[in-house]
C-alpha cells in the first residue's frame, strides 16, 4: 500500500508514523507530508529516512490512505482534495466529526458504519474514544441513561507548545530556586518569554479549561464528549455534561465518570463485561493500590479502567476511573486501527 502521513511533523504525527512501524506497515510506501515550512525536511522511519512533501505533492502520487492530524481548517482543504483523487483520508481533527454523512469510528465499536463509498472518516476526540471504549459493553448490557465526565488531561493534548510551556515553566522555577536559596511562587508574568500555549501557567497548576468557550458556558472540548458520545454509541438519548480541566501530565488523560443506565446492574458482572472489552485493561485492586495513571498508559494502546464502583447516592449508577495515552489510542493507533480493519475486513 501507499499511505501518506498528513501532519507527519508534528506531535500525533510522529506517534502515528511510530505506530504504523510497530503495526508492520514499514514495507510500505510511506508519504510524509506536512506545511511548506516542513518540505524537504528528513525523517527517521524504520530503517530510513522519509522526505517531507507539501500536501499537495501527496495529493498527486494518489496514495491509498491518507492519515491527517494537521488541524481542522487542513483537513477541510485538503482531505476532500485527496477523496477526489481515490484515497480514502481518515482524519484526527474535528473537521467532520459532526457531519452526519461521515462515520466517526472506534473500531472496537463500530467500524460497521464505515461503507465501501466512504472516503472520509472521522477519528474521534481522544478524550471521547478512550471513554466510549470502555463504556461500550456496559451500554450494550445496561443502556446508558446519563454520564457525568470530569476529565483530568494531558497537556499533549493541546500540541508540542504545551509541552514546551511545561518545561520552559519548569526550567524558570528550578532558577529561581537556586538564585534566591528557597521556594519562590511562580508566575506566569513573571517569567521571561515563554511559548505560552496556555493563558496562564501550567506548572504546579491546572485549569478547567479546553479548547474554546461556547455561548452556553461549556468548551468545545465539552461539547465534543456529549455530541461524539451519541454519535459513536448510536444512542442520540444519552444525557450528557462534562467538566475539562488540563492538568501538568505529559502522558496519558484521565477521566473520573458517573454512568447512570436504565436497567440495574451486577457489580461482579459489570466488572468481567470491562475486563473483556477488547483493548480495555480492568486494573482495579484498591486494597493493593492499584488503579490507573497515566505514568502507566504512556506510550500503551490499551484503556486502563478502575476504581469501579457503585454510587452509592442513587440507584443503577457506577463510577469508573478511565485513563488512556492521549496520543496513541486517544489518535495515532486509533487512525491506524481503523486502516487496518478496512484492509483486512
Amino acid at each position: 500500500m501507499k499511505i501518506a502521513v498528513v501532519g507527519a511533523t508534528g506531535l500525533v504525527g510522529g506517534v502515528m508514523l511510530r505506530v504504523l512501524e510497530e503495526r508492520g506497515f514499514a514495507d510500505n510506501e510511506i508519504i510524509a507530508a506536512a506545511s511548506p515550512k516542513s518540505v524537504g525536511k528528513q525523517i527517521p522511519f524504520a530503517d530510513r529516512e522519509l522526505t517531507v512533501v507539501s500536501v499537495d505533492d501527496a495529493i498527486a502520487m494518489r496514495p491509498d490512505f491518507a492519515i491527517f492530524s494537521a488541524g481542522a481548517a487542513a483537513s477541510r482543504q485538503y482531505a476532500p482534495l485527496f477523496a477526489a483523487a481515490g484515497t480514502t483520508v481518515i482524519d484526527n481533527s474535528s473537521a467532520w466529526r459532526k457531519d452526519a454523512d461521515k462515520p466517526l469510528v472506534v473500531p472496537e465499536i463500530n467500524i460497521d458504519v464505515v461503507t465501501p463509498d466512504d472516503r472520509i472518516i472521522a477519528n474521534p476526540n481522544c478524550s471521547t474514544i478512550q471513554m466510549v471504549l470502555a463504556l461500550s459493553g456496559l451500554h450494550r448490557q445496561y443502556r446508558i441513561k446519563r454520564l457525568v465526565i470530569s476529565t483530568y488531561q494531558s497537556i499533549t493534548g493541546t500540541g508540542i507548545k504545551a509541552v514546551h510551556q511545561l518545561q520552559e515553566e519548569e526550567a524558570w522555577h528550578a532558577a529561581e530556586v537556586v538564585k534566591a536559596g528557597h521556594e519562590v511562587p511562580t508566575q506566569l508574568d513573571a517569567m521571561g518569554p515563554h511559548s505560552q500555549a496556555y493563558h496562564y501557567q501550567i506548572f504546579r497548576n491546572l485549569f478547567p479549561h479546553g479548547g474554546d468557550f461556547q455561548d452556553d458556558g461549556y468548551t468545545t472540548e465539552e461539547q465534543k464528549l456529549v455530541d461524539e458520545t451519541r454519535k459513536i454509541l448510536r444512542d442520540p438519548d444519552i444525557a450528557v455534561t462534562a467538566t475539562v480541566a488540563r492538568v501538568p501530565v505529559v502522558g496519558g488523560h484521565s477521566e473520573a465518570v458517573n454512568v447512570e443506565f436504565y436497567n440495574e446492574f451486577d457489580i461482579d458482572e459489570a466488572r468481567r463485561i470491562i475486563a473483556t472489552t477488547p483493548g480495555v485493561v480492568l486494573y482495579d485492586d484498591p486494597g493493593r493500590l492499584q488503579y490507573p495513571m497515566p505514568v502507566m498508559s504512556e506510550d500503551r494502546d490499551e484503556v486502563f479502567v478502575g476504581r469501579v464502583r457503585r454510587d452509592l447516592s442513587q440507584p443503577k449508577t457506577l463510577n469508573l476511573w478511565v485513563v488512556a495515552d492521549n496520543l496513541r489510542k486517544g489518535a495515532a493507533t486509533n487512525a491506524i486501527q481503523i486502516m487496518e480493519k478496512l484492509v483486512t475486513g
